[in-house]
């Protein structure tokens, strides 16, 4: 039996985070954006009170790509989720597994955000983000590391969200999963549209890939202008002294298939884009969220492997795109730990029948600390092999955390952290990351943030509509 908790209390925190270089996807370029923190404190049945915690960028504009809204909107749409589940979970009474906490409040959180003009997306972000640290504080409780925690099913993780699994799938997956979880994960090297392709400080320099063998490729929506940046991309890959593979994220900016198929065509056909598509992994996310849902792929597409990421919102997202013929989804933990493990469960189960599905590691430039290590603990478990990790690309090692808090974060995790003379940053090795100092007690984290230097959370506008 999952051991039962009730919520005590939710705490919401931002820092600023300043990024090194401009990062652009889709129709924004971010400079800047606030770090989400949470800190949550549950009461465990017969154990007494425990603190969790967790971590995520409030990222503009990709959770909600409404041209009508402003970058700062977005944001705040983020802010009003968080503030919608919190009310939502303490309303909660009595002891429950943390899934069964989850489950109860994930319906009345799309709905209360429906209302509130916020898109499922951004509304599964604030349970997302509480869930994390609720499973913090759990594991803390239990004396346990979150992998082995997770093969117990210590959250006790059921169907009621997934009709086309039964109790007895995610068990059984679970237990497997921990098995052959991943004890190296190579990071996946972003490259921005306004990222630099040739020369020094160029995708092919060591200084800026840290030797990633794996590369993403961001697209613009327009076929013929991606074609032409891929060509100059993949000159350069094609110098490098060993073997690599790419994947190319559309980030919805696509139209519709009939654009989508031209740039596969042009992949397919034209040579001098040899070094990308015979390194092509997938693509990820080409077309709206809304327009992925009504378009089933040809078989050309197929062929290429389509994954859905940004149309991954809800617990149904999954099995639909699977039968529109796409071949797999992301897991990100800022869209919810519970359905990352329900989709790789999903997928296991349709590889078991023969079918060939994935699940990949995505990142939403997760920042050293909480948030990238609870992520590459959830992407290790479930036996990802390479991610993309771009926080380490676009912020200047911990950015904007205290020293003291970096240290203690490096001293904690020495495979994941090194100073190697201008601060703390992420340690890679031969293009991988380590996940074995994320095996200890709590959910993938030793330290949890100063929370005296963080400021509590900044109040979305329009707040009092909603808590009226």
């Amino acid at each position: 039996m999952a051991p039962r908790l009730k919520l005590r209390d939710i705490a919401f925190f931002e820092r600023p985070v300043h990024f090194a270089r401009p990062f652009r996807f889709g129709a924004i370029t971010i400079n800047a954006t606030p770090q989400l923190f949470v800190r949550v404190e549950i009461e465990v049945e017969g154990k007494g009170t425990a603190i969790g915690a967790s971590a995520e960028l409030l990222v503009p504009k990709w959770f909600d790509k409404r041209p009508e809204l402003s970058p700062a909107q977005t944001v705040d749409g983020l802010r009003r989720s968080l503030q919608i589940a919190r009310r939502l979970y303490l309303a909660q009474t009595g002891f429950r597994p943390a899934f069964g906490l989850h489950a109860s409040c994930i319906g009345a959180q799309v709905a209360a955000c429906a209302k509130n003009n916020i898109p499922p997306l951004a509304a599964a972000y604030g349970p997302a983000e509480i869930d994390k640290a609720i499973l913090d504080a759990l594991l803390r409780a239990a004396e346990t590391n979150f992998f082995d925690g997770m093969a117990g099913n210590i959250a006790g993780i059921d169907a009621r969200l997934s009709p086309d699994l039964n109790d007895g799938d995610i068990t059984r997956f679970l237990g497997l999963a921990n098995q052959y979880r991943s004890e190296r994960v190579a990071i996946r090297h972003t490259v921005g549209l306004d990222d630099k392709v040739e020369g020094d400080g160029g995708l092919a320099d060591p200084k800026e890939n840290a030797g990633a063998r794996y590369f993403k490729l961001k697209l613009g929506g327009d076929p013929e202008a991606d074609a032409t940046r891929l060509i100059r991309i993949g000159r350069e890959l094609a110098t490098l002294p060993y073997d690599y593979k790419v994947t190319l994220d559309g980030n919805e900016q696509y139209a519709d298939l009939t654009a989508l198929a031209a740039l596969a065509n042009r992949l397919e056909r034209d040579n001098a884009l040899a070094p990308i598509f015979r390194k092509l992994l997938y693509i990820e996310q080409p077309m709206l969220r809304d327009v992925t849902r009504q378009s089933p792929l040809g078989e050309a597409l197929r062929r290429r492997g389509l994954i859905i990421d940004e149309a991954d919102d809800s617990y149904d997202a999954w099995p639909a795109a699977y039968k529109l013929g796409y071949s797999g989804v992301s897991s990100k933990s800022c869209k919810g730990i519970y359905k990352s493990i329900v989709n790789f469960t999903r997928i296991a189960k349709l590889d078991d029948d023969g079918a060939e599905c994935f699940v990949t590691g995505e990142d939403l430039t997760c920042q050293p600390g909480l948030a990238l290590q609870q992520d590459l603990a959830l992407g290790a478990f479930i036996g990802v092999t390479h991610a993309e990790r771009n926080g380490h690309h676009y912020v200047d090692g911990f950015g904007d955390t205290p020293a003291a808090e970096a240290a203690a974060f490096a001293a904690a995790h020495p495979d994941l952290y090194a100073d190697a003379g201008q601060g703390i940053r992420l340690r890679i090795h031969n293009g991988d990351l380590l996940t074995g100092s994320l095996n200890t007690v709590g959910f993938a984290t030793s330290v949890h943030p100063d929370w005296s230097a963080l400021r509590p959370l900044e109040q979305p506008t329009s707040l009092q509509e909603y808590l009226a």
